[in-house]
């Protein structure tokens, strides 16, 4: 439904407090001009710069007075028809008693007098005296066929229009910006590409993200390629999320939840899976949304959620959860803050509609609450034990990378993860030295952490999808559950 849409029904129905959430408010200002002059409407806005304006009329009795504009409302009131009174960024004036009062006094009398104030602000900060006389309306951002629009006004020549999986890249690209922003990204991609291509509107992108503070934006050339082993969760993610063509009518792909030893690649799967589905890789740092005020970590998070929402399709990696996540049971001394952003993640990883494939990482899973992991919140828990089979893959990987000789002897690897055999390649090449003498450099978290290992295995045997063949994790210390047979007790014997 459409803003005039809503805003005809709430009209209709004698609403006659609106706060419109936008960050376009001249495109907001047009649908609402354009209603009132399609219903013949009475029409007036406000704001600080222009004053108070009636049919493109200034007047000059309220000006530049907050206080006046709400005043002369009733004195712009028909007796047959219906007025809308538009007051541009007014939550910057509602610290005034005086304006509150106004406006509780206005917005009651306007249920006789069909007179009704609409706010427009980029954010929601309504006072208590006024909560219960507001109705709230989101105004979205520009759909995929508005920004195809947009992108057609822009790129006039037919050279410069993309086609097929290129043009729906462009699109995805564009999702989540503003008609403004994304009139400027297709801009420069014109400048820079001489075409609309998605790299320059997601360096545009990238920019938004780190204004707004909450998510960061990975741009890796990794892919599939760069990882060893893994085969059985590589063809899971190829087969979720690269069939899923668009018109086809399927059910989306949820997430991943990766529980490994420390070094065996849950990070790096993560940011290869993007550009291997071709779908940006924004990461959730649960830390930074922390605020000193009440209520404001919880306001981050659903403005973090917000922006992945806007950014689909995508893939939102949260590395280490259940560090993120440490004070869910009340004791972190935090005032419930981390329980409350729980709930909010929890909701939101079951309730969400929009295409954003979730990527948890977690290197202890006994810190996590069980709700957390249970079905349709991820599709599926992985285990990424040390590899075995895949070490020769992995070797040659690093070799190659670092340009090492492949012919040389190898240092017993028999309980190393695929970091330690990155950071002994990346040793012997620093430090000139045969890859025997760098392996002296290293200790496996295999004997640093022996228990938590053996306890993660033990735990994720028979618990989790094996991520290097398909089916159910099994560790090869974890002994079989015992099965005892029971015989039929015969109730006449003694």
């Amino acid at each position: 439904m459409t803003l005039r849409e809503r805003l005809t029904e709430l009209v209709q129905a004698c609403f006659t407090g609106l706060w419109i959430e936008t960050h376009e408010p001249d495109e907001a200002l047009s649908e609402l001009a354009q209603l009132c002059q399609a219903e013949n409407w009475c029409y007036a806005s406000w704001n600080i710069d222009a004053g108070l304006r009636v049919l493109g009329v200034e007047s000059a009795a309220a000006g530049q007075d907050p206080l006046a504009a709400i005043r002369a409302l009733q004195g712009m009131a028909d007796p047959q028809g219906t007025t809308l009174l538009v007051l541009q960024n007014f939550h910057r004036f509602l610290g005034s008693a005086e304006i509150v009062q106004a406006l509780i006094q206005q917005i009651q009398q306007g249920k006789q007098q069909r007179t009704f104030i609409v706010v427009l602000a980029p954010v929601i900060n309504i006072p208590v005296e006024l909560e219960k006389l507001f109705i709230v309306v989101e105004h979205d951002l520009p759909s995929r066929e508005q920004l195809a629009e947009i992108a057609r006004q822009i790129a006039t020549e037919p050279s410069e229009l993309p086609t097929g999986r290129a043009w729906e890249t462009v699109l995805d690209a564009a999702a989540g910006l503003t008609r403004y922003e994304a009139e400027g990204a297709f801009s420069l991609s014109l400048v820079r590409h001489d075409r609309l291509q998605a790299e320059a509107v997601w360096s545009i992108k990238e920019g938004l993200l780190k204004k707004s503070g909450l998510l960061q934006l990975y741009r890796g050339q990794d892919s599939f390629d760069s990882l060893g082993g893994l085969s059985a969760l590589k063809a899971f993610c190829r087969r979720a999320l690269l069939q899923s063509q668009r018109g086809v009518s399927r059910p989306r792909a949820r997430g991943l939840l990766l529980v490994s030893p420390p070094g065996c690649g849950k990070s790096q799967f993560c940011k290869a899976l993007g550009r291997e589905t071709v779908r940006p890789v924004l990461q959730l740092d649960i830390g930074t949304l922390m605020g000193s005020l009440v209520g404001q970590s919880e306001e981050r998070m659903r403005q973090a959620l917000k922006i992945a929402d806007a950014m689909a399709p995508c893939v939102l990696m949260i590395d280490e959860v259940e560090k993120a996540l440490s004070g869910v049971s009340g004791s972190a001394g935090d005032g419930g803050v981390s329980s409350r952003l729980f709930g909010t993640m929890l909701t939101w990883l079951n309730d969400r509609t929009s295409d954003v494939f979730v990527v948890c990482t977690a290197n202890d899973v006994s810190r996590l609450p069980p709700e957390f992991a249970r079905a349709e919140r991820f599709d599926g828990i992985f285990m990424l034990d040390l590899p075995n089979s895949e070490r020769d893959t992995i070797w040659n990987l690093y070799l190659r990378q670092y340009e090492l000789d492949k012919t040389q002897k190898r240092p017993t690897d028999s309980d190393w993860t695929g970091a330690e055999i990155k950071s002994c390649c990346r040793l012997a090449a620093l430090l000139d030295l045969p890859l025997v003498q760098a392996a002296q450099n290293i200790v496996p978290v295999a004997v640093t952490a022996a228990e938590a290992v053996s306890k993660l295995r033990a735990w994720a045997s028979g618990r989790c999808l094996s991520a290097d063949q398909p089916g159910i994790y099994r560790s090869a210390t974890s002994k079989p559950r015992r099965n005892v047979a029971r015989g039929t007790i015969d109730p006449l014997q003694n």
